[in-house]
């Protein structure tokens, strides 16, 4: 840019600009979209963008938006073209009053793209981790090496808590599948190996979204740091995490929850027994 540390101001969020990258920061606010207030404060490098557009927006403003390339952002990656429009942190909006001036910006950064096609790598960071949140029917967290499912005895199908908790180390994994809270069928799915059909509720490998559970602020930015780990996998991502010790209370709700299902006949006498002893392994 002619000058670095050049700042573009719009409605919840500034562009800094800088030789060869853009800095983003989200406002914190109630106005301001659960999902970049998460993001918060993100750096693009300019080798990131495809293309840069300034259109007319609604009620006397005009949006700038800088388009990343394919394979860029792990975000948009693991968004797959699912983001309300709001909610596109590649977005400015500003006042109609400032469009000669977003003008003059957007041409700086057309001056400076240096490619639109795929990119063989990511460019923009991941959300850094450790992440978690709570999806319908389990708990799931990230470390950086390792994806953990805790099931929840409220949601969980009697499928899943025969298969037990769930733990994948980055090396096993080939990517995610992210499908958003706000359509149907809502859920996280990581992949690897052989593709599968089997329904979300049904798939440990998969955690379901809905009434509330797995929003988007906190299952996307998850998505996309595993998705990250995965493609950006090294040695230091194949050395397996240590488990941590339960709480004995809910490895006791864990097995009384197993039981019912053994008295409804959703359990095998060899799976309760299997299963128990899992469990009491893990105190």
């Amino acid at each position: 840019m002619s000058r670095m540390g050049d700042v573009l101001a719009g409605f919840h969020a500034a562009w800094e600009f800088d030789s060869d990258s853009v800095l983003i920061r989200h406002e914190r606010g109630l106005r301001t979209p659960k999902l970049l207030s998460a993001l918060g404060e993100r750096r693009i490098p300019v080798a990131a963008i495809a293309r840069v557009t300034l259109t007319q927006g609604r009620r006397g403003t005009v949006v700038l938006r800088a388009e990343p390339r394919p394979g860029a952002d792990p975000l948009m990656e693991a968004a797959a073209g699912q983001l309300k429009e709001g909610c596109d942190p590649y977005r400015l909006v500003l006042p109609a009053e400032r469009e000669t001036l977003a003008e003059y910006y957007a041409d700086e950064l057309r001056a400076r793209l240096t490619g639109s096609g795929p990119a063989d790598r990511f460019l923009v960071d991941a959300p850094e981790g450790p992440l978690s949140f709570k999806a319908y029917d389990g708990k799931a967290s990230f470390d950086g090496r390792t994806v953990r499912f805790r099931w929840f005895w409220t949601g969980a199908s009697s499928a899943k808590w025969k298969a037990g908790d769930q733990s994948f180390a980055v090396s096993e994994l080939t990517g995610v599948e992210w499908r958003s809270p706000e359509l149907f069928e809502g859920h996280l799915r990581l992949l690897g190996g052989e593709p599968t059909t089997e329904p979300a509720d049904q798939d440990p490998a998969t955690v379901v979204f809905g009434l509330g559970y797995g929003p988007v602020h906190e299952s996307l930015p998850f998505a996309a740091a595993v998705l990250a780990a995965v493609r950006n996998r090294g040695p230091a991502a194949m050395v397996p995490a240590s488990v941590p010790r339960r709480d004995p209370s809910d490895i006791a709700e864990r097995i009384r929850h197993l039981g019912e299902l053994h008295r409804a006949g959703l359990v095998t006498d060899e799976e309760f027994s299997v299963k128990k002893a899992e469990l009491l392994s893990e105190l």
